[in-house]
């Protein structure tokens, strides 16, 4: 199905908690992703759900630490793309979520690494993820992307929402956040449009392998 024909829901943001809260009073463990382009509002979504939940029913995963090392995408000469696919461990990722989605009481607690964006770097075993929490909830960009790894960590996903803001507001949000971490007003436009536009189009194309298809406007209009 092509994305032009898939649905686009508006919801409201209680429903989508209620959701996620079914899927926490499940038997055994589920995981929940949350994918959308740079600037979706994915994190912030993700982030909102496992605060509602809170830390019993739920655990938040970003994919976004598995993001490589400024020094990596330096000496592979791709620091001017990152965040494009080539620049995450995919691997890393997919065998992380495969390992999270298969936890027992034998593997009670796993660690998972964290990208801080006040240094631009990935932390390595930063975020504890404990056996006894029914509800992943994992967001990132290429969760359900169809190639290589990337199908290895689709696979560990119970259900999938993609998130599709109006992408004016992507790209304000996107401009803002580079501004705000350093870049040039000039420098800020230039990446969110550039940059992050190719991801975004690639992105996009994974958008009818998702559960659900969220305008994020009318969930957390604030994001």
């Amino acid at each position: 199905m092509e994305r032009s024909e898939m649905p686009l829901e508006r919801v409201e943001f209680d429903e989508l908690v209620a959701h996620a809260r079914g899927l926490a009073g499940l038997a055994g463990r589920h995981v929940l992703g949350i994918i959308g382009a740079p600037g979706s509002g994915k994190s912030t979504l993700a982030a909102a759900i496992a605060r509602e939940l809170g830390p019993e029913l739920a655990s938040l995963l970003p994919m976004d630490g598995f993001h490589l090392a400024n020094e990596v995408l330096r000496a592979e000469g791709k620091s001017g793309r990152k965040g494009a696919i080539d620049t995450f461990d995919a691997m890393g990722c997919a065998l992380l979520l495969e390992r999270v989605k298969a936890q027992t009481g034998d593997d009670p607690l796993i660690y998972a690494p964290v990208f801080r964006r006040e240094i631009e770097e990935p932390i390595a075993c930063a975020l504890p993820v404990h056996y006894s929490t029914p509800l992943i909830v994992v967001e990132g960009n290429y969760l359900l992307h169809d190639g290589g790894p990337w199908r290895r960590a689709a696979a560990c996903l119970d259900t999938s929402w993609y998130l599709e803001p109006d992408t004016g507001l992507r790209h304000e949000r996107l401009i803002e956040r580079h501004a705000a971490f350093g870049k040039s007003p000039e420098d800020a436009r230039a990446w969110a449009l550039g940059s992050d536009e190719v991801n975004a189009r690639l992105i996009a194309r994974s958008a009818p392998r998702a559960d659900r298809i969220l305008d994020l406007a009318t969930i957390l209009p604030a994001a």
